[in-house]
């Protein structure tokens, strides 16, 4: 790809929903923070390409943000298959051991009919390298987000799932003829 490609990450508005619960991709946002919501608008570049996980809560954050987006599926959060829609509680005391040794190699580990965190960053390698020059924002999800870092600090994946990544924070993340640049992570923007 040529030129050098400037990287807006927001993470979605909190989920309007149950807390603690691995949420559908129709999952409503909760988009009640006016004011971080247009703070955050003030931060983003003018006229940048933009793009979206097709999540129903990142979708309406990027709309709440005042941003048309192209749908990427690339950028989905990771697919968490048969424990979508069911509370991490829930799953503890009930998931036997498939849960257990999901939570002790996170990183490599697949949920029933789900996808691994390296998965999830080889699927988001793809759609980053589809990204052309110029600014960009992209309203996505947590996880999608530690995947980018992951990319751009040639991390493990275990180490870039450390990242605490905020509801409506900001990332910035440069791709640049040299290699990556990281100019924030997480940033909450009030």
């Amino acid at each position: 790809m040529e030129g050098e490609t400037f990287l807006w990450l927001i993470r979605h508005a909190p989920v309007d929903g149950v807390k603690g619960t691995i949420h559908a991709a129709d999952a409503p946002a909760d988009l009640g923070d006016r004011a971080q919501l247009d703070t955050l608008r003030q931060r983003l570049p003018r006229n940048a390409a933009s793009y979206a996980s097709p999540a129903r809560r990142t979708a309406e954050t990027a709309r709440a943000l005042g941003l048309e987006p192209m749908l990427v599926s690339e950028f989905s959060e990771q697919d968490f298959g048969g424990w979508i829609g069911r509370r991490h509680d829930e799953l503890a005391a009930t998931g036997g051991k498939a849960y257990a040794q999901f939570w002790s190699d996170p990183a490599r580990g697949r949920p029933p009919g789900g996808e691994s965190f390296e998965d999830q960053v080889a699927r988001v390698r793809l759609g980053l390298s589809r990204i052309g020059a110029g600014p960009a924002t992209l309203v996505v999800h947590s996880g999608t987000i530690r995947a980018a870092l992951c990319i751009a600090l040639d991390l493990t994946p275990e180490a870039a799932l450390r990242f605490v990544i905020d509801p409506l924070s900001l990332t910035r993340i440069d791709r640049l003829a040299s290699g990556w640049r990281v100019v924030s992570a997480n940033q909450r923007i009030s």
